[in-house]
């Protein structure tokens, strides 16, 4: 195999490779033009394209599935090549973008406290092959889930929090992010308030889930003040994270009819099985390149 002028030429034989480009760029004519055209250029068969052409804000998202040979080149060389070759059109454009191996499981670390549900959906997932993610830790600022998470043979860190032990539990934290080459950070039910400085230097990759009561029922038991509400929804929102709590840009919701008859512990039961189904498709849908940030609020190309 040659590469000419940092363009990998794809052979017509050898073993299949899939890749996911996703972009985003300012509107401008050629771009999708230019993106097929480098497709073409390097072998790629396109098995899924989604785009979409925000015309209010002047922007273009795209994310485009494909499949090529990399000949006699090793596949992590033959991504890294194409990704070399996409840069000038990258370049061009003033592109936001990322090219990676369809399917690779993306390293995550899960962060919790005493509500197990959304661990245990997320380690069975994970296991069974549903998710394509690989779990490297599991942080907690209780002992609780230890047990379980030792059986899935995954390390457990324990990192109490108080006022005096915060800025150390969040140091420590980072360490082992930094130490497990992590990729993304799901809080699942972790009851902590993250600091500001913390929140920023998670931006983008790191993903939380709480029910979609708030603002109407904040603080403890919001099943419960439901309940004496007589809601008739109930909705759990997954969201990146950021500086404003529970407001970061959202990713997934989920919501599900209730009525009179349903008590506070029913409504508390539907309300973990929302909140388990909007966070396993935040973090598939992240995983796997459908996730745009753009600004406040999200693209999602499904």
């Amino acid at each position: 195999m040659t590469v000419t002028e940092n363009k990998p030429a794809a052979s017509a034989t050898g073993t299949a490779v899939e890749h996911v480009l996703t972009l985003d760029c300012a509107e401008s004519p050629g771009i999708v033009h230019a993106v097929s055209g480098f497709l073409v250029e390097h072998g790629c068969d396109i098995i899924d394209n989604k785009q979409f052409g925000d015309r209010r804000a002047g922007r273009f998202y795209m994310r485009v599935h494909v499949t090529s040979t990399a000949g006699g080149t090793a596949a992590d060389e033959w991504t890294a090549q194409l990704r070399a070759a996409f840069e000038p059109i990258a370049e061009r454009y003033g592109m936001r973008w990322n090219l990676d191996r369809h399917g690779r499981k993306q390293r995550v670390l899960i962060m919790v406290s005493k509500f197990g549900h959304c661990l245990n959906d997320l380690l069975f997932r994970a296991r069974s092959g549903e998710l394509p993610i690989e779990i490297v830790a599991v942080v907690s600022n209780h002992l609780d889930h230890k047990a379980l998470v030792d059986w899935h043979g995954i390390p457990y860190f324990h990192l109490a929090v108080t006022p005096d032990t915060k800025a150390d539990a969040e140091a420590r934290l980072l360490e082992v992010i930094d130490e497990k080459d992590v990729e993304l950070i799901v809080l699942a039910r972790y009851m902590q308030v993250l600091s500001d400085e913390l929140s920023a230097k998670l931006s983008g990759r790191c993903i939380n889930i709480h029910h979609s009561f708030l603002p109407s029922f904040k603080g403890a038991k919001p099943y419960h003040q439901a309940y004496e509400r007589g809601v008739k929804t109930v909705g759990a929102t997954a969201h990146y994270v950021d500086a404003e709590l529970d407001e970061g840009p959202i990713i997934a919701q989920q919501v599900i009819d209730v009525d009179h008859t349903y008590g506070p512990e029913d409504l508390v039961a539907a309300g973990r099985d929302t909140e388990c189904r909007a966070l396993t498709n935040a973090v598939r849908w992240h995983c796997e390149g459908r996730v745009i940030l753009s600004g406040g609020r999200t693209v999602i190309l499904r």
